[in-house]
């Protein structure tokens, strides 16, 4: 299997309101290391998963409706527990539709599978995983 990597961030506040977040139920901040893998058994006609370049940039165009934001204030969030698993399926479902769209490169629509991780720090970290 083939993969390309990129690599953004985001800081974004919110809340967790269910008891089992304890004090993060309450308004609070985090920073995200966000790492998205694109996969494929075989390369482009070109020689590439997905051009790195545009791949870059629709992760980043993703992110800048997260980034410096309230996520508790985001309409399409609303009524959503934002937990880091959450927003790592909310990316991928964001980065799958530009694929689709062929917004990656002659060649993306190919991808079979891509992986999206949120770092939250340097001990913990989550991921979803699934086929586009």
């Amino acid at each position: 299997m083939f993969a390309v990597e990129v690599r953004d961030h985001i800081m974004i506040a919110h809340s967790l309101p269910r008891e089992l977040f304890g004090p993060a139920q309450r308004l609070h901040g985090a920073t995200f290391i966000v790492d998205a893998a694109f996969l494929r058994s075989s390369l482009s006609e070109d020689g590439v998963v997905v051009d790195i370049g545009r791949a870059t940039v629709a992760l980043k165009k993703i992110l800048d409706q997260l980034n410096y934001q309230n996520l508790d204030d985001i309409k399409v969030l609303e009524g959503k527990i934002t937990t880091t698993e959450f927003l790592c399926r909310f990316i991928f479902d964001e980065l799958s539709k530009r694929l689709k769209q062929g917004e990656l490169g002659p060649g993306s629509e190919q991808v079979e599978k891509v992986r999206v991780t949120l770092q939250e720090n340097h001990l913990a970290r989550a991921w979803f995983e699934g086929d586009v």
